[in-house]
């Protein structure tokens, strides 16, 4: 199918969408209120295909590339549901490394975060992207599947399960020590927690527009924060002033950048939603806070 921009699509339509994608109504409620934009031969089911997921477009690191090594590992999580799977990516080479946990959306382990969990490895980390949805059987390999199955779990416990990646991948013998954090929507929303349930353990978080924890748990954040933000995400924005001026009353380091114009899962390369130029820039803003500080020195 023929990559289509978020600029093709009508913002009504676009925020419909998005309510679907989040749980907020269910999928014959999307086909019904994007019938009124199927006209001049355009589909309903054409609509709702060109806005899904296309996870041919996503890859920019092979699975097989021979610079990496790459596999799934279970982690322990008592705390949690017992256990949680992930996919685990780093350099071929040997040698410590900073580590760095990646956090999905609200629709589990798809090929698009674990293509993150590469292009980290190629970046000189050790990257590790559990999978929230191990409790119930794991990514379904479709995301409208996964978006069902992903309120099904207990979402306390899905929260310790990351923490228990988190301190699991901050151990390893091939790791430095230094801990990162890097999610998206709600694996952004799971940063900023992260940031508040392992104070200084956690060495550097990166949130892609995720929602803020409350003012009253920012005094207990030791990690610098990256925060990117798309423009047109006013759910999600709505909870950016009193976020900012709790960290700044609390003498915080972060960093907040706002993507004009965009969507959110503006990074997502694999629906419209997707914004090359601000991708790019929010990735290597990315890159460079992560070796500031998870490199040594």
């Amino acid at each position: 199918m023929e990559r289509k921009a978020a600029s093709d699509y009508p913002q009504e339509l676009l925020d419909l969408f998005h309510e679907y994608q989040h749980g907020d109504i269910n999928r014959r409620a999307f086909l019904e209120g994007a019938a009124r934009f199927a006209v001049g031969g355009l589909t309903v089911a054409a609509i709702f295909e060109g806005l899904r997921p296309n996870y041919a477009w996503a890859q920019q690191v092979a699975p097989d590339d021979k610079r990496l090594k790459v596999g799934y590992e279970v982690v322990k999580s008592p705390a949690g549901n017992g256990s949680i799977k992930g996919y685990l990516a780093r350099p071929a080479k040997n040698g410590k490394l900073p580590v760095v946990l990646v956090i999905h959306e609200n629709r589990g382990l798809n090929p698009y975060i674990e293509d993150v969990a590469r292009r980290l490895a190629l970046a000189d980390f050790i990257a590790y992207a559990p999978d929230g949805l191990t409790s119930v059987g794991g990514y379904p390999g479709d995301d409208e599947k996964g978006g069902e199955a992903f309120r099904k779990v207990d979402g306390k416990k899905m929260t310790e399960d990351f923490v228990a990646a988190a301190k699991w991948l901050k151990a390893r013998p091939d790791s430095t020590g230094k801990l990162g954090a890097v999610g998206f929507c709600f694996g952004g929303g799971m940063v900023n927690q992260l940031a508040v349930r392992l104070g200084a353990e956690l060495n550097a978080g990166v949130a892609f527009y995720g929602r803020q924890p409350g003012a009253d748990d920012v005094p207990k954040i030791n990690a610098p924060l990256l925060l990117h933000y798309a423009g047109n995400d006013q759910g999600v924005n709505a909870g950016i002033a009193a976020y900012e001026a709790a960290l700044k009353a609390n003498k915080k380091v972060y960093q907040l950048c706002m993507y004009d114009g965009t969507q959110h899962g503006f990074h997502n390369d694999t629906t419209p939603r997707y914004d090359e130029t601000a991708a790019k820039l929010a990735w290597a803003r990315t890159l460079e806070f992560f070796n500031k500080y998870l490199r040594k020195g």
